[in-house]
């Protein structure tokens, strides 16, 4: 994919706590509320991150991130549990490749869904 790409991201529902993100946890067969973030990377280069949304397992970012795609072969979107000490603790992610959105598109420019 060569072009302009803008990403949208809306929100996120049904996320679960990892069992790493539950080690420091009193409840830890309990429920637990995330504080996630979600990263767009184009090929392994990070391109946007959302803010971190506080104690939430269904977030609402309404957030879009623009890049200059040049031989784009896919887009990953990610998302991590925000912590205080050390590393984020990884929760989801999604890996599309720009071949499939551009053949769902149809004879438009433009790929909009999910």
């Amino acid at each position: 994919f060569n072009g302009d790409l803008t990403v949208r991201i809306g929100e996120a529902v049904g996320l679960q706590p990892t069992r790493w993100s539950l080690r420091h946890s009193l409840f830890r067969k309990g429920y637990q509320l995330l504080d996630p973030y979600v990263t767009v990377s184009v090929d392994q280069v990070r391109v946007g991150q959302t803010s971190t949304k506080q104690k939430t397992n269904k977030p609402t970012y309404n957030e879009e991130f623009s890049a200059t795609v040049t031989d784009g072969h896919q887009i990953e979107l990610s998302v991590f549990h925000d912590t205080p000490i050390g590393y984020d603790d990884f929760v989801a992610n999604c890996t599309l490749h720009f071949q499939d959105l551009l053949r769902s598109a149809g004879p438009s420019d433009s790929f909009e869904g999910w």
